[in-house]
């Protein structure tokens, strides 16, 4: 139970954190539809992911792992279909810039805003895993 509880904290607050970094993510009840986001990606996470690796299994054997992105795009896919509110409309980054570097602005659409999203979660849940993990 506490390890559960401990990806849907992660879950939650990598979503937050995504949707404040880049635009695109609807919220349409906000604060409610962002915890059921959160309970959607832990469920997805925990036990549609591995089946997913499970069935990637082969492509990912013969690319090295670098297919398993997808895993996290569809799951994250799952999440957008099962749970109201939750929507992707677009990636949208506005760019940063500072005085070593500089990253362009850049907008995707359709599945590549998917694939985006998917990336960051990824960052973000890695990040506060490794920061939580005791």
């Amino acid at each position: 139970m506490k390890r559960i509880f401990k990806h849907y904290i992660i879950a939650t607050l990598s979503l937050y954190f995504v949707s404040s970094l880049a635009s695109g993510i609807i919220f349409d009840k906000g604060i409610e539809s962002l915890l059921l986001a959160g309970a959607g990606l832990t469920v997805a996470y925990l036990l549609v992911k591995p089946i997913i690796n499970l069935l990637l299994l082969p492509i990912n054997l013969v690319t090295f792992g670098l297919f398993r992105w997808v895993s996290s795009a569809l799951a994250l896919y799952l999440v957008i279909l099962v749970v109201p509110g939750f929507k992707i409309i677009g990636f949208s980054f506005a760019g940063y810039i500072t005085k070593w570097i500089s990253l362009p602005n850049f907008t995707f659409h359709g599945i590549l805003a998917i694939i985006a999203f998917s990336f960051l979660l990824s960052l973000f849940t890695s990040f506060l895993t490794w920061l939580i993990t005791d």
